[in-house]
């Protein structure tokens, strides 16, 4: 549910369709992660485009579904996000993210899990996380890193902003920025240039370039269920919901630092 494969050749297109944002509960994560989990298997698959539709790529988790955990389903929650970004990641042949829209907090973590980000002129991207008093969970914390540098990815998780195509494309978080009309093509076109190169090669490079990109994540993971547990949380996610993004006003600290 929520989630559609379409197969044209040696190119599958995973498309979101939880309108009107893609936002990311449970269901769609699972659907998700099955569904790269199924692509993953087929030999016969050189590439894949990952898109949201013609409105949005994604805005992210729930906030709704967040807001009724307990801490001790927290865990378990963010887990389910981090297993449906890296099954993303972890598809053995070139991910091309198609981003139209919004691709925030989850949604910038999926894109993130792809090689490669084709972006519409007037598309944003960020992780806003810690403006509900929480960080990203589904491996933006390191990817991120890797692809715009430490410096970079700090300045982007401490502020919570989101980044207009532009300032994507001239960080790199952002490869090529097209009309939004194109977005897709663009994307597929992509994808074609693989249509004709070794399966096998393909699954080996890709296993080679990114060996031990995921070493970070149990960190990120522990983090992210120290921050869930903090009371800063339930006052970030209260005003996404009462007032809209980014209006928390968070106190004083009150909770211990995140761990390394």
């Amino acid at each position: 549910m929520y989630v559609d494969v379409e197969v044209e050749g040696a190119v599958a297109t995973i498309r979101m369709d939880r309108p009107p944002l893609n936002v990311l509960n449970l269901e769609l994560l699972n659907s998700l992660r099955e569904a790269a989990e199924d692509i993953a298997t087929q030999l016969q698959i050189k590439a894949v485009v990952l898109y949201g539709g013609s409105k949005v790529f994604s805005a992210g988790a729930d906030i709704r579904e967040l807001k009724q955990l307990t801490d001790e389903d927290a865990p378990e929650h963010a887990k389910a996000m981090q297993d449906a970004v890296m099954s993303v990641a972890h598809i053995p042949v070139p991910v091309i993210a198609a981003i139209r829209g919004a691709a925030v907090g989850g949604g910038c973590e999926l894109a993130l899990a792809a090689d490669f980000r084709v972006c519409a002129d007037s598309s944003v991207i960020g992780l806003p996380e810690i403006l509900l008093g929480v960080i990203p969970t589904g491996g933006g914390t390191q990817r991120l890193t890797a692809v715009v540098g430490l410096p970079r990815a700090k300045e982007i998780v401490y502020s919570g902003r989101t980044l207009d195509a532009k300032e994507a494309r001239e960080i790199g978080l952002a490869d090529r920025v097209v009309p939004d009309d194109e977005v897709l093509t663009e994307a597929k076109r992509w994808a074609a240039r693989y249509e004709n190169s070794s399966a096998t090669g393909l699954r080996a490079a890709k296993a080679a370039l990114e060996h031990g990109q995921d070493d970070g994540l149990a960190v990120e993971l522990e983090n992210f269920v120290e921050s869930f547990r903090a009371p800063d949380r339930t006052i970030g996610m209260r005003s996404f919901l009462e007032q809209g993004p980014g209006r928390a006003r968070f106190g004083a600290g009150t909770e211990k630092a995140g761990k390394s």
